[in-house]
């Protein structure tokens, strides 16, 4: 077709048949949805509940209409709001933001706000119309605002303006969604689960629907080239992964039933275990199996009779600084209880500390890392700036455990798989520290591992010194030994680790652990804790 017309020639001399073609071609602006001239009456009224977990009591709600008209109003106690919506123009931008400013909605380098988004499509006839904010709402944003070249949803809310929204892509993520909770909508008694909408939905506060959203963590991903907030994530009230990983797509199907037991059997443990720490102890998508963190491996050290709960909610890429300001322990902090158990597990991304690095370098620094303490075991960080010290960041989960009536134990990290030289192989070595390059990239450098001793003697913690035990591990291997625990997987198991991925065959990775690993290291940690006085209480509950 290209080699006899041209979109110039169509143009020219047939106009009718151009635009029916190049519609054809290259999409037509009929996928668009543009503003709405619904006539309205004039006492139409938009009401609708903000939510997540719980709903968000005097959360701040701001409006944006197709022509940038801008609204703001305050949820009241039950977390309703309302907007007048005479003179506004469909499609709708609506925003939450609580327990904070919305300014800081796309930060990592501070404790972020609960921040929420949604999209209205459309006006109807009716007088009442619904537009609520919940974590599905904000995952639908989400997927649009990914489609339109934003980091994730925050940022189109900034831009203070919705453009015309593409019908294919908002049809597409409602699609993904309703798949992925088909069965949970159905037991939330959702009659028509094919054409549910999370935003115009008549929800109640002590509904089924809103029990649901009560058993989700909701959160935003960290883009690591800016530092700045990116796409939603969502997990189970056990912290396994729904949707997240990648910016769109499928959802991992939500079970809602088992959630509901998992709650049950949190509230009513004889203790819980948490798990706060990063990739090496988190919980995988089943997409990814045998991708495993050891945490997620751990139950399985408990007597069957034990009645203690664990709760993971260690998540990849997360330094112990910002795994509290980007919000990932705020889903913790609520369920812990006295007497409960509390693993601090945070050292890899902690290093994250090269400011010369390209593209991340700036906000690495910013936002994930945190200094070791000198050689003198004293914390090192700028002036004024104390949260920047490593120490000092474990000191904050210590004293929120401690708080909370539970007691704090401290990890070194496992191993990375690195010899003397810095190659992938055995025999491993110490490997959890920091040295000045030429580019004079580090402010303070030192011993992550160091650091987490001297912390666990200052604060009078028990220790748990897992890359010891790792390194151990490790070196009683044959040669090529540990690509049978840490992750190396051959496609044919599981395609998802095709074409040269990080965790392939043809990209060993000597960080993380695939099952065998993630049980091998549950398997220390259950014989260090064994072995360690302080902790002979927590010993019983073990196999």
């Amino acid at each position: 077709m290209k080699q006899f017309f041209t979109r110039s020639s169509f143009s020219i001399y047939y106009p009718a048949l151009a635009a029916g073609l190049l519609c054809m071609l290259f999409g037509c602006q009929r996928n668009n949805i543009q503003p709405s001239q619904l006539s309205l009456q004039p006492s139409s009224q938009l009401t609708g509940l903000a939510f997540e977990k719980k709903p968000l009591a005097s959360a701040r709600i701001e409006l944006i209409d197709a022509n940038g008209k801008r609204l703001h109003t305050t949820a009241d106690t039950e977390g309703r709001y309302q907007f007048p919506l005479q003179d506004l123009s469909a499609p709708l931008l609506l925003s939450a933001v609580a327990d904070g400013d919305a300014k800081d909605c796309i930060n990592n380098s501070k404790l972020r706000p609960i921040c929420m988004a949604a999209v209205i499509e459309k006006f109807t006839h009716d007088q009442y119309q619904t537009g609520n904010i919940n974590p599905l709402t904000d995952r639908i944003v989400s997927d649009l605002a990914i489609a339109q070249g934003f980091i994730g949803p925050q940022q189109w809310v900034n831009s203070q303006k919705i453009t015309a929204l593409n019908s294919t892509r908002l049809q597409t993520a409602h699609t993904e969604l309703r798949k992925g909770f088909k069965q949970a909508l159905q037991f939330s008694d959702v009659r028509d689960t094919r054409h549910f909408d999370p935003a115009t939905y008549p929800i109640k506060t002590d509904d089924k629907l809103t029990e649901l959203f009560s058993l989700l963590h909701h959160n935003r991903n960290y883009d690591n080239n800016t530092g700045e907030t990116g796409h939603t994530t969502l997990t189970d009230i056990s912290f396994r992964p729904i949707v997240g990983l990648m910016a769109n797509g499928a959802y991992e199907n939500v079970d809602l039933v088992r959630a509901q037991k998992d709650w049950q059997n949190i509230n009513n443990a004889h203790r819980r275990i948490f798990i706060v720490g990063d990739s090496t102890s988190a919980m995988y998508e089943q997409l990814r199996f045998p991708r495993m963190g050891w945490g997620q491996a751990f139950a399985a050290q408990l007597r069957p009779d034990s009645n203690v709960q664990i709760i993971v909610g260690s998540r990849s890429g997360r330094s112990s600084r910002d795994f509290y300001n980007g919000r990932w322990f705020a889903q913790m902090e609520p369920l812990i209880q006295e007497g409960d158990y509390v693993f601090i597990n945070h050292g890899h991304n902690d290093q994250n500390c090269d400011s010369s690095k390209p593209v991340r370098g700036h906000a690495d620094v910013n936002n994930l890392c945190t200094y070791p303490n000198n050689t003198e075991g004293q914390p090192q960080f700028p002036d004024g700036q104390p949260e920047l010290s490593f120490q000092h960041s474990l000191e904050r989960y210590i004293k929120i455990a401690r708080e909370r009536g539970a007691i704090p134990i401290l990890f070194t990290p496992t191993t990375r798989i690195k010899n003397a030289q810095g190659q992938q192989t055995t025999p491993v070595v110490h490997n959890h520290y920091t040295r000045q390059n030429p580019a004079n990239g580090y402010l303070f450098t030192g011993d992550y591992t160091q650091t987490i001793k001297d912390a666990a003697t200052a604060n009078a913690v028990p220790l748990i010194d897992l890359e010891a035990a790792s390194i151990e591990f490790a070196n009683s291997l044959p040669t090529d030994g540990w690509k049978n625990f840490w992750l190396v997987v051959d496609p044919a198991i599981n395609s998802f680790y095709a074409n040269g991925i990080a965790g392939s065959t043809q990209m060993p990775d000597g960080t993380h652990f695939q099952k065998n690993g993630a049980e091998a290291m549950a398997g220390l940690v259950a014989q260090e804790i064994k072995t360690n006085a302080e902790l002979k209480t927590l010993a019983k509950y073990l196999r």
